[in-house]
């Protein structure tokens, strides 16, 4: 392995016991982190990367995206701003253009998109199936999905495609779907709202999940009050994701389990949803993570710099709150804070994924929004940008 010594860092953001530091070093060696501490005391190194009092902290974790889609819906979009209502609808449209691709330009526009995040900061990322809703393709979008990340979750349930009942469909998502993409996948995701489906129906999706070995992970509460959020702490969900309208309850109940709410300011600004009770789960304990929810629909972005901004601006998030839930948040979502090579932390045995601003703190991620702050990126202790 070569070590590598990152030295005149002018803040360091670690998510771990050291909090921040100033004047701060760190030494990778190999794809973890072996070191962390003041410059003047920083160990040899086989090469040295002197920073310039820039910050570093640790890489992105993009924690729920939808990578494998065709085509793009701006007149939607355009429709949406003009004062049309956002019911998920326009699913089915990306459902028909990512049938109707190549595997060759599927795989190629999923690569670009990964490109796009890795040159924002973006070190890890969660991708979804979910616009094949036929067999053959959701397997072969999650076999696609598969070569670009480690953590491919299985969303066959997304919406009931036009000719099916939803029982009947439920039963296939649960039944030969599942089968083929069980080889890819380790997660199982439903969208839990009025016009896609309801409690029970999710539920049958998620105990299928469950008992095929995978993990859960829920879509909930976005378009209105909803029983997602219960649903996800009853099943004992990793995440319940979007969370725009929970009640005290939902809210008492996510503080005091697993479940981390997910939020994506991104969607609910192109959507013009009411953003989530950020600073009411915060307060009350709950585990947050802020996610890009890339997809073709209701947020076309990569950028967690832009959603880290949003959260500060909008949310009544500090920034710190907002880079925690982007790195950290995200990695609990999706249970890789812990065990061999955890990520969202910068400390000794974590892996070596790390973004340097071009800024001397991450304040400027939210003072300077809509700047392009990114200076290079580590990802496995390999420089990617």
């Amino acid at each position: 392995m070569t070590s590598t010594a990152f030295t005149n860092i002018g803040e360091l953001t670690t998510n771990g016991d050291d909090g921040v530091l100033g004047d701060a070093a760190l030494v990778i060696d190999g794809d973890r982190v072996a070191w962390i501490g003041p410059t003047v005391l920083a160990p040899a190194a086989d090469r040295g990367v002197d920073v310039g009092g820039r910050a570093v902290l640790p890489g992105w974790v993009d924690s729920h995206t939808h990578l494998a889609f065709a085509g793009d819906r701006s007149t939607e979009f355009a429709a949406r701003m003009a004062g049309e209502p956002y019911a998920a609808g326009g699913i089915k449209v990306s459902v028909e253009r990512t049938r109707a691709a190549s595997t060759e330009e599927l795989r190629g526009l999923m690569a670009e998109r990964v490109r796009a995040a890795n040159l924002g900061g973006t070190t890890w990322l969660e991708t979804k199936t979910g616009y094949g809703l036929d067999v053959e393709t959701e397997e072969r979008s999650a076999r696609l999905a598969a070569e670009i990340s480690d953590d491919v979750t299985y969303l066959g349930a997304h919406v009931v495609p036009d000719g099916w009942h939803a029982d009947d469909y439920v039963g296939l998502v649960t039944g030969h779907m599942l089968d083929a993409v069980r080889p890819h996948v380790n997660w199982m995701d439903v969208f839990c709202e009025r016009g896609a489906f309801d409690v029970e129906q999710s539920r049958v999706v998620l105990q299928a999940g469950r008992e095929a070995g995978l993990g859960l992970r829920v879509h909930g509460n976005q378009l209105g009050p909803g029983p997602g959020a219960k649903l996800a702490v009853e099943l004992g969900a990793a995440s319940v994701d979007h969370c725009n309208f929970l009640d005290d309850e939902d809210i008492d109940l996510l503080a005091a389990s697993a479940t981390v709410a997910t939020l994506l300011p991104a969607c609910d600004l192109s959507t013009r949803q009411p953003f989530p009770p950020a600073r009411a789960l915060l307060d009350a304990g709950s585990t947050v993570a802020l996610a890009s929810n890339c997809n073709p629909g209701t947020s076309y972005t990569t950028s967690m710099a832009f959603c880290v901004a949003t959260a500060v601006l909008q949310m009544r998030m500090t920034v710190e709150e907002a880079v925690w839930s982007a790195t950290m948040g995200g990695a609990i979502a999706l249970r890789r804070h812990e065990g061999e090579l955890p990520i969202g932390a910068l400390a000794p045995g974590s892996r070596a994924d790390l973004q340097v601003l071009d800024a001397p703190s991450v304040t400027h991620l939210a003072y300077r929004p809509g700047m392009q702050l990114t200076h290079s990126v580590w990802q496995a202790g390999r420089r990617i940008v």
